[in-house]
């Protein structure tokens, strides 16, 4: 074998050897990344459901008073309506 092509062909295996750490650590980050992408909007999620679970009974009872002030002022319009009359 020729000296020159041996030599050639070591550097070529050492940069295989470097390309392939590098493609492993490219690969690893990719994961982590992905991994925190998916927990960030789990986090996101899972806190606007835990908001609204905490918040839905004040908003039940908000919309209940609207809608109560709603059918007040119903029948006062009504009644002025029957005056108009």
């Amino acid at each position: 074998m020729d000296p020159e092509y041996k030599a050639q062909l070591e550097e070529a295996l050492s940069l295989a050897k470097e390309n392939n750490i590098m493609l492993k650590t490219l690969k690893r980050s990719l994961l982590w990344s992905r991994a925190w992408h998916v927990l960030y909007w789990v986090i996101i999620i899972g806190s606007t459901v835990g908001a609204y679970y905490y918040i839905q009974p004040y908003l039940e009872k908000l919309i209940g008073v609207y809608s109560g002030a709603q059918q007040n002022l119903d029948s006062v319009n009504s009644i002025l309506n029957s005056f108009k009359k």
